[in-house]
């Protein structure tokens, strides 16, 4: 497997190996009703477009479909339009164009044909970054860029310490009384789209060396921690302080919380090789919380679920750019007092997320 100066990402890696059993165990999704619905949200991943003929995965497994990832979003996009209730929302899970793209000098092009047809969508779209934006870009880029939807952040009344500092791209909003969202950056801590000569990547690298002894840092081959490739990266102790305070708010407002990242931080929910570095952190921040109900993620290309022992259901949404043209990759979340209810299309299974009893809305 030649593994060197190719834009990877996560399925391009052998799967862990409880990943099979897991991907077999996909619990049979009750009747979706809208009854008491209180609002909705969209959710699409790895759209991964690029202007290129269809081609296949490092491992040469599965068939990527650059070019018809385009056709898959004006299809997700004209779905929503067309819903009777619209979407609060929709959050991209990242990786919205392909590494391909920087190899061809198409990066500003691809970008700019994807974002022009998100602004079909008639609600807002919440970006987050991923490891395949990184390829493309700087992060310098990045923050002064139209995948920068920090503006449509939430600010906390007297609480500065729920504000999130410019060192990485996270935030807060609140698209539903009493329901927040957090979109984490899960590439806070990485050796991509960081200068070389700074500080921070040498930092990073150190860490990814101290983990991965392997020539080429994209490979997992023979790690006891196989999270720890170059196309991972991790959260900032600075972050998680942050996150953890956003939670201690949303714990004393008795909100429902909403977690978005492009790397998943739950084992038993993804391939072992597609985790964020230090997952184990953000588990214990989230954990340490009652708040929070689910955590969505992309990255794994296949998808995954799980619920945790806390009560936290990991979705991990099937990527676009290995679905088929017959098919279709995204799914709107419809979110009820007690419950919330994905409503998948396409490779993306319908489910049912059910809150912790003592979790339950009273109206």
């Amino acid at each position: 497997m030649n593994w060197r100066h190719q834009p990877v990402c996560c399925s391009a890696c052998p799967p862990g190996e409880n990943y099979l059993e897991i991907m077999d165990a996909k619990p049979e999704p009750g009747p979706l009703s809208e009854s008491s619905e209180l609002f909705s949200f969209g959710v699409i991943a790895d759209i991964q477009y690029a202007d290129l003929e269809d081609g296949y995965n490092f491992q040469g497994s599965r068939r990527r479909y650059y070019r018809h990832s385009l056709l898959h979003l004006q299809g997700a996009i004209e779905h929503w339009n067309k819903e009777s209730s619209p979407p609060s929302c929709v959050l991209q899970l990242g990786d919205i164009i392909d590494g391909y793209n920087a190899q061809y000098q198409a990066s500003e092009k691809s970008l700019e044909l994807i974002m022009n047809t998100f602004q079909r969508l008639k609600v807002p779209v919440h970006h987050t970054w991923g490891n395949h934006e990184f390829y493309n870009f700087s992060r310098d880029y990045l923050t002064n860029s139209k995948l920068n939807t920090k503006f449509l952040e939430d600010q906390i009344a007297h609480h500065p310490e729920t504000v999130p500092s410019e060192n990485y791209y996270a935030y807060h909003f609140v698209p539903f009384p009493k329901f927040r969202f957090i979109l984490l950056d899960a590439y806070d801590m990485s050796v991509l789209g960081v200068d070389q000569s700074s500080p921070k990547y040498q930092q990073c690298l150190k860490i990814l060396r101290e983990h991965n002894p392997n020539t080429e840092l994209n490979s997992p081959q023979g790690l006891a921690e196989p999270q720890f490739v170059q196309f991972n990266g991790g959260f900032s102790q600075e972050q998680l302080n942050w996150l953890n305070e956003v939670l201690t708010f949303s714990d004393r407002n008795q909100e429902k919380v909403v977690i978005v990242s492009h790397l998943p931080i739950y084992p038993e929910a993804s391939d072992s090789v597609c985790l964020a570095w230090n997952y184990r952190d953000a588990l214990a921040v989230i954990w340490s919380h009652k708040c929070v109900v689910c955590f969505f993620a992309g990255h794994t290309h296949d998808g995954g679920y799980s619920e945790d022992p806390f009560g936290v259901h990991h979705v991990n949404i099937e990527g676009v750019i290995e679905t088929a043209p017959d098919s279709q990759a995204f799914g709107t979340v419809h979110v009820c007092p007690d419950k919330m209810m994905l409503k998948g299309r396409g490779r993306v299974p319908d489910r049912i997320l059910n809150y912790k009893k003592e979790r339950a809305f009273h109206f």
